[in-house]
């Protein structure tokens, strides 16, 4: 990322191979559409970052267990490059790539790449079943997704006022992205993780309409808190963040964190501090 004719590094999640485990079988190499692995020397590559998504779908076709996923610095995963490079492998690897964006709920990458594609003529329906059941992304349970919820507020009141306001998964702030689709144009919550259970309004007053993150400022590493909310400033467009905290004296090291975050961001963020009394009320 260039910021101000600087390139800046951010953390981000990218496949890990352990080469001596790796024997070599290419299994992976099929189920990685972006192009990012190939097998050199008799063992799998991570050839570019750039390629990498870091979501993982090749990790569940690798029989001796040598990929993983961490979290390092990288250079930022780039969409447009990674399409061009697939479109080379043909139709069936496009719709792969694209089905894979879809089920993660990636939907800025998944626009980015059918204007690629539009740009260069080629139609695609990712929509075709057919084309798309025997391609599993084989993807751990914490990928990120959206979560779109109806409720027909003309036949339950008590349904409305009850229903929960997550538009995401996962939440805590160790297992997210550090660039995701509920994250772009957002509001973004960022609580302590006793909020939720002390305030009963939780999700009708400070959830509702916004993405969230959640962490404990005391049994966590507050320092990586601050580094991952840089990234995740950095990476996308939030409109602002409201810090929900306890009344505790070791939840105030969320909210310098957020502010740290922020700073270290280069961004202009307004920041909303909630602090909740232990008996759930706001200060």
């Amino acid at each position: 990322m260039i910021y101000n004719g600087k390139e800046i590094k951010m953390k981000r999640k990218i496949i890990k191979i352990d080469e001596k485990k790796c024997n070599g079988c290419g299994l992976c190499i099929p189920n990685c559409p972006e192009g990012a692995l190939q097998i050199i020397d008799n063992k799998a590559r991570l050839i570019s970052d750039l390629f990498c998504d870091g979501l993982g779908a090749c990790i569940g076709h690798c029989p001796q267990g040598a990929i993983t996923t961490e979290e390092r610095e990288a250079k930022p995963y780039d969409e447009r490059k990674v399409m061009k490079n697939i479109v080379k492998a043909g139709k069936n690897t496009i719709i792969a790539h694209l089905k894979h964006l879809k089920d993660h709920g990636e939907i800025k990458y998944l626009d980015e790449a059918l204007e690629v594609l539009k740009e260069m003529g080629i139609e695609i329906n990712i929509v075709d079943e057919n084309k798309t059941k025997d391609l599993p992304c084989g993807c751990p349970s914490a990928a990120p997704r959206e979560i779109n919820k109806k409720v027909d507020v003309s036949k339950n009141t008590e349904q409305t006022s009850s229903a929960s306001a997550l538009r995401q998964w996962p939440v805590q702030l160790r297992l997210l992205p550090t660039q995701a689709s509920f994250f772009e144009n957002s509001h973004l919550l960022v609580a302590a993780d006793c909020v939720p259970f002390a305030n009963a309004n939780f999700h009708s007053k400070l959830l509702k309409g916004k993405s969230i993150v959640v962490g404990c400022p005391k049994l966590d590493d507050i320092e990586a808190y601050q580094e991952k909310l840089t990234e995740i400033f950095r990476n996308n467009k939030i409109k602002s963040v409201t810090v929900a905290i306890m009344e505790v004296p070791c939840c105030n090291g969320l909210y310098a964190a957020v502010e740290g975050a922020v700073k270290d961001a280069f961004k202009s963020i307004p920041i909303i501090k909630k602090v909740i009394k232990i008996n759930g009320e706001e200060v």
